[in-house]
This record gives C-alpha cells, structure tokens and sequence, in this order.
C-alpha cells in the first residue's frame, strides 16, 4: 500500500505538479504576459453568459477594445450567438474546455476530447477554429504542451474577481495596480463555474468601466491576445543576444567615461541628443562660408552624438541604411535645439566652428554644414574598423538576399563644419525672427532666409546614403 501511494505520488508530481510549476514560473510553453509600450491584453473565462456577456460587448465597443475570451464549451453550445457576435466584433474566441475541470485530474485523452468538442462548437458558431487554449485555474499536465495548433496562455494578473464579496470598487483597486503595458489581465464573464459566485462579473463590469476610462485617459489600447503576442514577437526581435547586450554596454560605459574625462555638456534634457566641448583645432587649414578659414589653433566646439540615441535608432531600422536616414532625419529636427543651446554658453560663442566627424555626410550640406573629407591616416582607418564593429553590434543580422547590403554603405568619415555665425542665425530663427536673446553674428546678412535646405524624400534620400558611412561623430 505504502509502495502504491508513493507511485501514486510520483505519478501525479510529474504528470501535472512539476508542469504547472514551470509553467507559471517560467512561462514554459506558454504565454503569461506580453512586451508592449502602451497595450494590455484583456482575456475573459469561463462565459460565455447570456445575462454578463452582452453587457461586456457592449462595453468594450464603447471604448474601443478588443479582448479574448475562452470560452466554457457547454456554455457556449447553449448560446452561439453570443460566439457569433464576439467575433463579428472583433474580438478572439479561444478554448477553456467542454467542461470546468481541472486537467490534474484527466486523462490526457480526455482533455483532448474537451478541446475537441469545444473548438467543434465554436466551428459551428464562427466558421473558425481557435488556435489559443487556456486550462482551467491555469493548470497543466504534462502532455498539454504536445497539444497540435493550439497556443497555452495563462496571464500575468488576476484579482479574485469570481468572488462576489471582494465587491466592485476593492476590484477597481486592485485592477489598478496592474493597469500597465504588456499584462495579460484574467477576468471572468459567467459566475455559474464551480467555485464562483453567480453574481460576481457585476463587480467586474462597474470595475472594468473604470480602470478602462483611466486606461485609455493614460494613453493605454486594450488588445486581443493575438495582438500581444504579435507585439511581444516583435519586441523580442529588437533584443540583440548576450554577447551583442555585452559590447553594447561596454560601448555605452566607454561613451559616459569619455564625457566625464573630457568634461563634455549635453544638449537635449532629459535624453540628450549631442554632448560637446570647446576645444582648439588641430589639423590642416579648411574653408568655412563666406570666405572664411578655419586654421590650426582656432577654437571649435567639437560635436558628439549620443550613442543610446544612435543605438535606439539603429535598433528601429532594417540595415544601415535605413539606420542613416533616420539619422539624418533627427540630425535635422534636433539641430536647432543644437544651435540655441550653443548660443547660450558663451564660450562655446567665441568658437569658430562646429566640428565634427560623422560616417554621414550625405544630406549634411542641406543642413548647413560645410563637408571635408577625412585625410587618410591612421584616424580614418581606425574609424573604418569601428565602424564594422558598430555595425555588427547595432543592426540586425542580414535577412537572406540582403548579406550585401551591409557592406554596400561605403565607409568613409568625413568632417562636418557648422560656421559659428551660420549657427547664431539659426539660433535666433529658432527662438524667432527679432528676438532679443540671440543677436546675429557681425557681418552675418540678417535674412529670412532658412539656413537648412528641404531634405529629399525618403526614396531620394536612400538613394543619396546608398554609399554614406554610418556612424557617430567625434569620437
């Protein structure tokens, strides 16, 4: 007897106890919760419920949501209208078995039976079969996870809402702590499963009124899971793998010992967007605007981008390419809060120029800077190297067809001057013609005239950078 129940012990830990606890800690094989900026999935068990459900579609179309509900298949056989409507609304229909019970306590044959007959019943409502399965109370066995065409889903919150006595506005509550980006939210529509009160999704309804008119004042989307998941895959993409989160931070700790070492200034709060430092120039005599030079032991402001700025826009892009045009383009929205930051510091004012070394040139003229190629040294071939390191680490590996287009971008850096009268004129028509805060340099024409010429459009423009180098400048 005593050998049996050990059997029986062991039996049961394996078959359901160890599953569900990796499945809950871990998210083995299943999907808990999501990667999203501003989006919470909202899911519904055990409905649907001729007297709750209608209500709950009424409230999501008010708002403008989407939810998933999974769906119990003996109540759903009595109410395929309800299925019917649910999916004419946009909304998901997923599995919670034929019957509420737990799968601890089936046979793995008869869990498949529930599915099967509950995907049968919501065919016949919808003319879809669901792909997303939830096992009631969130409970597992073991071979749950060889279950064909059909996607676990657990949640990340739920708040006890099939309690009637917990009561709507201690609901509200504790929604309330959870109302952030990417939770998978659990509530229920029907209180006639075991274990719940039959009255209970009226607390639920006052309370999810509420949390959704706070949720959509803070800017959030209420979404089906197969938006979340779609996002969350997404989100997952954009990740680099350890040894590239390695050099990345080793590149972003060089970044901020090379600002405190050189004791540079941001422009831009709380993200800035550039950082300098006033320096004298060192090198071979350039032409500036207006006849102007800029010779050996001139003062510049030597100009840095930000590398976390250059890291997320990198991460938002295809290839490198993609990387320099929107460079390019933040180049040319954050330039005048470069300008008038600039005119604000008085030394950076005596300065001659803006100096920089960037891996994009191209389009820089359009903003006002004047382009010098690098003199080949070794400067130039160590910003070469760095720049196929930068790139490895930055953009995603080459889709197939594409391996090509990496080593398409020519790498050449160049110089990039900004005479400093050019950049008082921009400062001042930046914070508007005639203002008293920036007077436009002596001998400097005071016209209307815009000092940043229309950048071409995003075809020309990817035109233009097939053979800009990409990369930062200054460093």
């Amino acid at each position: 007897m005593q050998n049996l129940l050990i059997l029986l012990f062991y039996g049961l830990t394996f078959y359901a106890f160890l599953p569900g606890l990796i499945s809950r800690l871990f998210g083995f094989r299943v999907f808990k919760r999501g990667r999203a900026k501003r989006e919470i999935a909202l899911t519904f068990d055990d409905g649907p419920d001729p007297r709750y459900t209608p209500q709950l579609l009424d409230l999501l179309q008010r708002y403008g949501a989407k939810a998933t509900f999974f769906v119990v298949g003996a109540h759903a056989e009595r109410h395929p209208e309800l299925l019917k409507r649910m999916q004419d609304e946009g909304h998901v229909i997923g599995v919670h078995n034929y019957e509420h019970k737990t799968n601890w306590l089936m046979r793995p044959k008869t869990v498949k039976r529930q599915i099967e007959r509950t995907n049968e019943i919501i065919m016949n409502a919808t003319g879809q079969r669901a792909v997303y399965y939830r096992p009631p109370w969130g409970i597992v066995n073991i071979f749950d996870y060889s279950l064909r065409n059909l996607q676990i889903i657990l949640w990340s919150s739920l708040f006890g809402d099939w309690r009637y006595k917990v009561g709507a506005k201690q609901l509200e509550q504790r929604m309330m702590k959870k109302l952030r980006p990417g939770e998978v939210m659990l509530l229920h529509d029907c209180g006639m499963t075991p274990g719940a009160d039959e009255n209970a999704p009226e607390n639920m309804l006052k309370a999810l009124d509420n949390v959704m008119r706070e949720g959509v004042r803070r800017g959030f989307r209420f979404i089906a899971i197969d938006e979340m998941i779609g996002l969350t895959e997404k989100a997952r993409a954009l990740v680099p793998k350890r040894s590239k989160r390695i050099m990345i931070g080793l590149w972003l700790t060089w970044e901020k010992l090379f600002h405190l070492t050189f004791r540079t200034k941001p422009i831009g709060s709380p993200d800035p967007s550039f950082h300098y430092r006033v320096i004298k120039y060192h090198g071979r005599t350039l032409s500036l605007s207006g006849g102007r030079e800029l010779v050996n032991g001139d003062p510049i402001v030597e100009l840095h981008f930000d590398n976390k700025l250059l890291m997320e826009l990198a991460h938002k892009s295809a290839s490198p390419v993609a990387t320099a045009i929107r460079l390019v383009r933040e180049m040319e929205k954050r330039l005048p809060i470069m300008a008038m930051t600039i005119a604000e510091d008085a030394e950076a004012r005596r300065a001659k120029a803006v100096y920089g070394v960037t891996m994009i040139h191209r389009g820089a003229d359009r903003m006002g800077f004047q382009v010098h190629p690098l003199p080949d040294g070794l400067f130039a071939r160590m910003s070469k190297i760095y720049l196929h390191i930068l790139m490895r680490i930055l953009t995603p590996p080459s889709k197939p067809g594409k391996k090509s287009e990496r080593h398409a971008v020519e790498m050449a850096p160049h110089i990039v001057l900004f005479d400093m009268p050019d950049i008082l004129n921009l400062a001042a028509a930046a914070h508007g013609e005639g203002g008293e805060s920036f007077k436009h340099a002596p001998g400097t024409r005071r016209t209307n005239e815009r000092l940043i010429q229309p950048l071409p459009n995003r075809m020309e423009l990817n035109e233009e950078l097939e053979g800009a180098a990409v990369g930062k400048s200054g460093l």
